[in-house]
């Protein structure tokens, strides 16, 4: 079965299939990188746990960032936020995202802990 969240006719915010989490890519507010990061993570943190999941059940992550000159500012708020030992595979590069102000977007795939 599908479950789809907060949809309407572009997208699904979350979207669960045989005990995988899927996220809409989540950008985040504030002037820097890493306001903008922690914002993000934070609006993750909410979508897994609607989702009945955690950041400990993440399997991949794939970030954006408008510009890879804010991919070590960017590491320090993830890597502060990422669990030990629960690092889920991920991917980052650099692409032109939906608003100019915008300088990470973040995707999710994550399990559900009974699916573990």
């Amino acid at each position: 079965m599908i479950k789809r969240q907060h949809t309407n006719q572009r997208m699904s915010k979350i979207v669960t299939h045989n005990g995988t989490i899927y996220l809409c890519g989540q950008v985040g507010a504030g002037e820097d990188i890493a306001e903008q990061t922690a914002d993000c993570l934070s609006r993750i943190d909410a979508l897994l746990t609607e989702a009945g999941s955690g950041r400990e059940h993440i399997l991949q992550a794939i970030i954006w960032l408008s510009d890879m000159k804010y991919f070590a500012q960017m590491n320090e708020v993830w890597d502060a936020w990422v669990p030990e030992g629960h690092a889920p595979a991920r991917a980052c590069g650099e692409a032109k995202l939906a608003r100019e102000a915008l300088k990470v977007e973040i995707i999710i795939t994550a399990a559900l802990p009974s699916a573990d």
